[in-house]
């Protein structure tokens, strides 16, 4: 069932139809139910409360940006200062990298999606470079942060971590910074026409209703403070004090309480992409139980640095990167200890193996399924054309810097 699943989302077309990725994986989830290969209540079981609450609440802030054309504002001021395309490629890059290891890739998703197709649309550039610009800046910067996405987070609380901040910074900033500027160089060489040195005319951005924008201003600088308050623990040796879903919450109650496009935006928000991850839960599980995967685990797998990066990557893309590092990183701490630079590199290949395909990070889906409510997507090849090259480089970047620590 996962490699007709797999199949389907490389297709996307069988005859005259049409699918969307979250009705693939919902009829996968269907068909494991329907045939008995999970039970019923093994299915409501997998499906992480934690994971889908704060999705929820971070979609409820990130439509609130968008309807408020407060995201509009910010997108100006932040990106005002690129002058040709190379630069706003690595604004994006950076910019967006370096905002995912703090308020987490999945959210960058939600809210970068519009902006960018924005951008091409401003400036005449491919919607497909700039998505998959976001889609990269946003995996590889999250890798350097335990709330950078949601297997850093369990890596860091279920191993008992401590200053988990400064571990993953210590161990993971300079190759990730690294990594960023590797991916420029591969979107140069593979989209060069996209990079002929033009001027970008910036028009003026209308100015924003501070009034009506006020909810999703309190939203972010809740996510901030909350942020901080983590780090802040993290730095004096404590573990993570307020959880993710209670962030994703406490960000929403504004615009839920106080706005007065609140039903637009629940209107609005992306439910289909909730159900693709209720529905991707129930399937990994299935999949686990049959046990295929775990035939395939050997010591080697679990205690060698390149083995963990290429064993990361390479499985991430079959059962995805949450449900693998929950259930690789048992193995790890039972085989060998769990050292610090196996963990790290657990971290680093389950996270980059979002770069490879669009299967192997749900913020890959998030970004296609909000790029297709504009009328814009890309292809599976497309994706992998840049993913492939760039996801042998990063590994071998980590490989190197995790070797030497």
């Amino acid at each position: 069932m996962l490699i007709a699943v797999f199949l389907l989302i490389a297709v996307r077309q069988v005859g005259r139809f049409n699918f969307k990725i979250w009705q693939i994986m919902l009829g996968g989830a269907l068909a494991v139910l329907i045939t008995g290969q999970i039970a019923p209540v093994d299915a409501l079981h997998a499906i992480n409360p934690d994971v889908m609450l704060f999705l929820f609440g971070m979609f409820v802030v990130g439509e609130a940006l968008v309807e408020s054309g407060y995201l509009s504002y910010i997108a100006h001021r932040f990106f005002s200062h690129a002058k040709n395309p190379n630069q706003l490629v690595l604004v994006i890059l950076f910019g967006m990298g370096l905002l995912s290891a703090l308020l987490m890739n999945d959210t960058l998703a939600i809210i970068g999606t519009p902006l960018v197709l924005t951008l091409a649309t401003r400036f005449k550039l491919s919607p497909s470079l700039l998505l998959i610009t976001l889609a990269v800046a946003i995996t590889t910067g999250s890798v350097m942060s335990p709330i950078g996405n949601p297997q850093n987070l369990l890596i860091a609380q279920d191993s008992g971590m401590t200053g988990s901040f400064v571990t993953f910074g210590s161990y993971l900033l300079i190759p990730t910074l690294l990594s960023l500027l590797i991916a420029f160089v591969v979107l140069r060489l593979i989209y060069p026409q996209e990079f002929l040195t033009r001027p970008l005319i910036h028009e003026p951005v209308c100015p924003c209703d501070m009034r009506a924008t006020l909810p999703v201003r309190c939203s972010l600088v809740i996510i901030l403070i909350l942020a901080v308050a983590n780090i802040a623990a993290s730095l004096l040796g404590a573990r993570m004090v307020i959880t993710l879903p209670l962030i994703a919450v406490a960000a929403a109650i504004p615009v839920l309480l106080l706005s007065g496009q609140r039903w637009t935006v629940l209107r609005s928000i992306d439910w289909a992409t909730l159900v693709f991850f209720a529905a991707m839960f129930v399937l990994m599980q299935s999949v686990w139980q049959t046990g295929f995967f775990q035939l395939f685990v050997n010591g080697s797998m679990v205690s060698s640095v390149p083995m963990i990066l290429t064993t990361s990557v390479l499985i991430s893309q079959f059962i995805s990167n949450v449900p693998f590092v929950a259930l690789f990183q048992p193995m790890i701490l039972s085989a060998g200890g769990g050292t610090t630079t196996q963990l790290m590199a657990l971290a680093a290949g389950s996270t980059i193996a979002g770069n490879l395909t669009i299967l192997g990070a749900a913020s890959n889906v998030i970004i296609i399924q909000n790029a297709e409510k504009q009328g814009q997507t890309i292809s599976f090849m497309e994706f992998a054309k840049v993913g492939i090259p760039l996801t042998i480089l990063q590994i071998a970047v980590y490989w190197i810097f995790l070797s030497v620590v």
